[in-house]
């Protein structure tokens, strides 16, 4: 029992901060340094002139499913790479969710709202540190990635027959 409450209450929030840790970095840096020093110059850059970010919106995807259309379509490595991992980057989202609120009830519809309010901030983070632009398609392959893991953690753990942990 005290093992438990040991993972629960350390372990699985550690994991959770490092997990954090990674998906920033590889989506705010693309597998650079994480260089606070970058990001402050970034936006200094950007708050003297705001026509960069107005640029990074107008050159960003606000039509759904218009670049996964695009990516399915040619398929290259590249292209699949960048549906698969932006998928993949958030399954563990969805999973972490369930355990770091073992005594509530997380549903589907938190896991959405969660992942959708995460994703959206690191795609504006991107417009507005001038590193990336906004798009469409990667909020709805990375909530899909988060409710994926989400479901597969929970019929994972229906099939162990080990309830308490999805449910409670």
């Amino acid at each position: 029992m005290k093992l438990s409450k040991f993972m629960n209450g350390i372990i699985v929030p550690i994991l959770f901060a490092v997990y954090l840790y990674v998906l920033i970095k590889v989506i705010l840096f693309k597998f650079g340094t994480m260089d606070v020093t970058f990001l402050r110059h970034q936006l200094q850059r950007n708050l003297g002139n705001p026509d960069n970010m107005i640029e990074r919106m107008r050159s960003g995807n606000f039509t759904p499913f218009k670049e996964i259309s695009n990516n399915i379509h040619w398929l290259s490595s590249h292209d699949l790479i960048n549906l698969l991992g932006n998928i993949a980057l958030f399954m563990p989202f969805g999973i972490f969710l369930i355990l770091m609120t073992r005594h509530k009830k997380m549903s589907f519809i938190m896991v959405f709202i969660l992942s959708l309010a995460l994703s959206l901030s690191l795609e504006c983070a991107q417009v507005i540190f001038l590193i990336g632009s906004f798009d469409v398609d990667d909020l709805i392959l990375n909530v899909s990635g988060a409710l994926l893991g989400f479901a597969v953690f929970k019929i994972v753990v229906k099939c162990m027959g080990n309830k308490s942990t999805a449910t409670h």
